[in-house]
């Protein structure tokens, strides 16, 4: 069966409700995220990211720095 928006009425529930409905959906595939495997270039990322940490411990960026950098990135 492929169901759309439209044939679930999906699309006639009110904006909050379709959120609602949506962060449901995407938590029930975040708790099956272990059973999607990482891809190769995933995974090798993922240990490049590990290894310079490992490396660099100090090397870091506070929240606020972040928070600023977007800020202004953004124009406010």
């Amino acid at each position: 069966m492929n169901a759309s928006i439209k044939s679930l009425g999906i699309d006639r529930l009110p904006l909050e409700e379709r959120l609602a409905l949506v962060e449901e959906i995407w938590d029930s595939i975040a708790a099956d995220s272990a059973a999607v495997p990482l891809t190769e270039a995933q995974r090798a990322e993922l240990q490049k990211r590990i290894e310079e940490d490992d490396t660099h411990p100090d090397d870091l960026t506070s929240w606020e720095q972040v928070k600023a950098s977007t800020l202004s990135r953004l124009g406010k």
